[in-house]
């Protein structure tokens, strides 16, 4: 670990899922490579104005700091800049809250240049309005042009802001240009009347491992697997991936970035062009973590993402991951119980996917005359042959095929 840490949580009004939320602060600042060596806690009504927590916690932190070495205090809530610069020159010694915290993550796991560039925004906007500075550095800039000072200038302050207020203007504009390409793909996408299917949930609830094992059961091998591992946020961009099965039945697959409770808004408002791959699709499976003892909770904070995003309408299969290390079977809510690792339901959870999203299936036979030579191949590509035969009028297929190629070959329709 590089460096020692204190967490400091604050209790406001008795709140149900304290316990959780400082666990899962432990965890984030674990990823950040910072080993946790003590906690204070406090129970209030309200917010500290100056120090977020009350006085006598602040002189306890300052005490366990001296005790345990630490190096760097986290706290679990936003803090407003004047609150980091009081309780820094407090407690001499670095601050951060929870939003730092992750941000710092996410601008390490970002691998490509939306990812990035989506982190830098929301780490200028979470900056923005905590300028801070010494007396010499908030001093006005002379202004004119010369040895006379034709005028008192702008403060440094002001200068530091609009710098920051440009850059975010620079890199919107960059992004902007970055969901156009994401749009035009999404179009295509669409018109080729493939069903788009989401992977959402909390952060380390294994969706990519999921990705991962159906990409195992596909007939299409071109795919090229995604990054999975154990740890809070492995996957911050959106990846899809073309999954065939049989019947020639096809649908595309996305995985997309974790969830996790009180993410920063700046964060949801930066990777929402990346999150509107959920709200485009026809199904989400909700992954969830059921070997986590808080996974009740992650389900809710999924839940209020996806209404805040404007995805909670779209319709939703609860696949509970990671069976294999519960001991009990809980197996009694709605949904799929799987193990992505040891492969467990994957064909299952395939088959309710199938089951939701290919609902426009016509079972019909058609007559297919030996002139149109396209057809046939057409059907034997996307369509669901259940049975061929040869006569003196053309090729009959008796098939499952969608609605549109239905209607598109009525004419050649015999039976339906």
């Amino acid at each position: 670990m590089n460096q020692k840490g204190i967490v400091v949580g604050l209790n406001l009004n008795n709140r149900n899922n304290f316990e959780e939320s400082m666990v899962e602060l432990e965890n984030l600042s674990l990823a950040c490579d910072i080993h946790i060596v003590g906690r204070i806690t406090q129970n209030a009504r309200k917010v500290n104005s100056a120090y977020y927590i009350g006085n006598g916690k602040i002189e306890e932190l300052i005490e366990l700091i001296s005790e345990k070495n630490a190096e760097i205090v986290i706290f679990n809530h936003e803090l407003s800049g004047s609150q980091l610069r009081n309780i820094e020159e407090k407690v001499q010694c670095r601050v951060a809250d929870r939003t730092a915290l992750i941000l710092d993550i996410f601008a390490q796991r970002a691998k490509t240049r939306e990812a990035k560039l989506q982190v830098e925004v929301a780490w200028l906007q979470y900056e923005l309005p905590r300028l801070v500075g010494s007396n010499e550095n908030l001093g006005r800039q002379s202004g004119g042009v010369g040895t006379k000072n034709r005028g008192a200038g702008e403060k440094k302050i002001e200068l530091d802001r609009r710098k920051i207020e440009e850059r975010i203007a620079a890199l919107n504009k960059e992004l902007e240009i970055l969901k156009g390409q994401r749009t035009t793909q999404r179009k295509e996408r669409k018109e080729s009347n493939i069903p788009n299917v989401a992977l959402v949930g909390y952060t380390n609830a294994g969706k990519s491992s999921i990705m991962n094992a159906m990409m195992d059961q596909s007939q299409h091998k071109d795919n090229k697997k995604v990054f999975e591992k154990d740890m809070l946020f492995a996957t911050l961009e959106t990846s899809v991936r073309h999954i065939k099965v049989s019947g020639n039945k096809s649908f595309l697959l996305s995985d997309t970035v974790g969830f996790v409770s009180d993410l920063p808004h700046n964060l949801v408002k930066a990777f929402r062009s990346t999150l509107e791959e959920v709200c485009e699709a026809d199904l989400l499976i909700h992954v969830v973590d059921i070997s986590n003892p808080h996974y009740e909770a992650q389900i809710d904070v999924t839940k209020e993402t996806l209404k805040q995003i404007g995805a909670d309408h779209i319709p939703v299969i609860y696949a509970y991951n990671k069976i294999d290390l519960v001991d009990e079977t809980l197996e009694h809510k709605e949904g799929i119980y799987i193990s992505a690792k040891k492969n467990r339901g994957i064909e299952k959870l395939i088959n309710l996917i199938c089951d939701e999203v290919f609902t426009d299936r016509i079972q019909c036979t058609m007559l297919i005359p030996y002139d149109d030579v396209k057809a046939v191949p057409y059907f034997n590509q996307n369509a669901n042959v259940l049975d061929t035969a040869y006569v003196n009028e053309g090729t009959v297929l008796n098939m499952e095929c969608t609605q549109m190629d239905f209607y598109k070959y009525k004419k050649y329709v015999i039976t339906q």
